[in-house]
């Protein structure tokens, strides 16, 4: 009986046969979410003794969480790193992509290979690289003193949250010119011509009609890049000092140095909760937002 009702189903939905194709990737990736979010969860609501772990449910850890102020302030710290790496980028690869999809007319898969050919390369090789290149004798600092604009190195560059917010803004640029190109590639243009034909100028058209269309393209850019970058703890480690560590960093040494697992997990839930949170609030503003300005 329940095989004929889904042979019917099969056989009248559309729908119901592309659910039926994508549930063995989605139970997969379902899998593979939910059980290490379930451990987290579980092992949060417990505590250390000695090298093991006391199994005894408490709510120790997210109590420790709320009344040290150090972890307040590394996750504050993380969230305004990330926002402000999320919105550079965003900004810096958004004429980027808008150049391609509106002025490029033969060869834009070439140019989308040349933008993210910088990319292929290691993530950990490029902070590397930009660890060299911000470094008191790197290329900036020696530069600006050859040509006399500065007598001393400037320190402000490396080992300090503006180091990780330019060594994030590069790394994860690629996640955000692809979503851009793809949403003001999708633009119908003739919707540009109808606004020139009205006598909107470049500004007013890109405002009223370009902007507006590409928001797709800008939210799924900005939570691409907001939600690695906030938990990241290889570049903060690398380039960030005592002035740039983030959450990541603590949570990473809560796994590995200190070996205390138990409030590793509970940071993680934290941390994730309030991306998620942000990330939630983010989308609905923004939608609210465009829906008033169409």
């Amino acid at each position: 009986m329940r095989v004929g009702w889904f042979q019917r189903q099969l056989h009248k939905s559309e729908a119901f046969r592309g659910y039926t194709l994508l549930s063995p990737a989605l139970i997969f990736l379902a899998a593979a979410i939910l059980i290490p979010f379930a451990i987290l969860v579980v092992m949060s609501f417990w505590t250390t003794a000695g090298f093991d772990f006391n199994r005894e449910f408490t709510p120790h850890n997210y109590q420790q969480i709320m009344e040290r102020p150090i972890y307040g302030a590394l996750l504050w710290r993380s969230l305004w790193i990330s926002t402000i790496a999320t919105v550079f980028t965003v900004v810096l690869c958004y004429p980027m992509a808008y150049y391609v999809a509106f002025h490029v007319h033969r060869n834009k898969m070439m140019w989308i290979v040349l933008m993210t050919l910088p990319f292929w390369t290691s993530y950990l090789l490029r902070v590397f690289a930009w660890k060299v290149v911000l470094g008191y004798e790197g290329v900036i600092n020696s530069g600006l003193m050859w040509a006399g604009w500065i007598e001393a190195p400037l320190e402000f560059l490396l080992y300090s949250p503006t180091a990780v917010i330019i060594t994030l803004a590069h790394a994860w640029a690629a996640f955000a010119i692809l979503p851009l190109y793809v949403s003001l590639e999708k633009i119908d243009k003739s919707l540009l011509e109808a606004a020139t034909d009205l006598g909107d100028g470049p500004v007013r058209r890109f405002f009223r009609i370009t902007f507006p269309l590409s928001m797709p393209g800008v939210i799924s850019a900005s939570i691409l890049i907001f939600i690695p970058t906030t938990g990241d703890y290889i570049t903060p480690a690398l380039l960030g000092g005592p002035d740039g560590m983030m959450i990541g960093n603590l949570i990473q040494a809560q796994f590995g140095a200190v070996n205390n697992w138990p409030m590793g997990a509970a940071l993680s839930i934290v941390l994730m909760l309030t991306i998620a949170a942000i990330s939630v609030a983010f989308i609905l503003v923004t939608f609210f937002v465009r829906k008033r300005i169409t």
